[in-house]
């Protein structure tokens, strides 16, 4: 493990990768904004909050137990997952492309297969902090935005 991934929790919103994070979430959503209108139902979570509850809170939630802690955990305990591939683990690399996978059930492919950005980035946090709770808070608030801004249920 490196230094950065015994970095206190605390230190989470203080650091400038997390926050670069974070202001990558607000510019992805900017620029869906320019293909796809955002906000045709602005209220939706009030009117269907269980939806929204599900795809912010519960999914990602356990989504990253799974997939970040499950899976990535296992895959980092051996050392072909802790080789680095382009400065990724193969750990990370191998769970985001499940990730990928799991998303192909319920999307059309190119919306599954832009996941895996995200999927990295929730990895890359995840060993970090050693801890799967920068990559639950961040899974949390790209879905906050993407469905509240960009969704809404039939």
């Amino acid at each position: 493990m490196n230094a950065a991934s015994t970095r206190p929790l605390d230190d989470l919103i203080h650091d400038p990768q997390f926050l670069a994070a974070i202001l990558g979430g607000c510019l992805f959503w900017l620029a869906l904004a320019g293909i796809q209108p955002a906000w045709t139902e602005p209220d939706w979570p009030l009117r269907v909050p269980f939806a929204f509850v599900l795809a912010v809170l519960i999914y990602p939630v356990l989504e990253e137990i799974v997939f970040r802690g499950l899976i990535q955990g296992t895959l980092l305990k051996r050392s072909f997952g802790r080789r680095r591939l382009v400065g990724l683990t193969i750990a990370n690399v191998v769970t985001s492309i499940a990730f990928v996978a799991l998303h192909l059930i319920n999307h059309q492919w190119y919306w599954a297969l832009a996941v895996i950005a995200p999927s990295l980035l929730f990895g890359h946090f995840r060993e970090r902090y050693d801890h799967l709770l920068p990559a639950i808070v961040l899974h949390m608030f790209y879905n906050a935005g993407y469905f509240w801004l960009f969704t809404a249920p039939a």
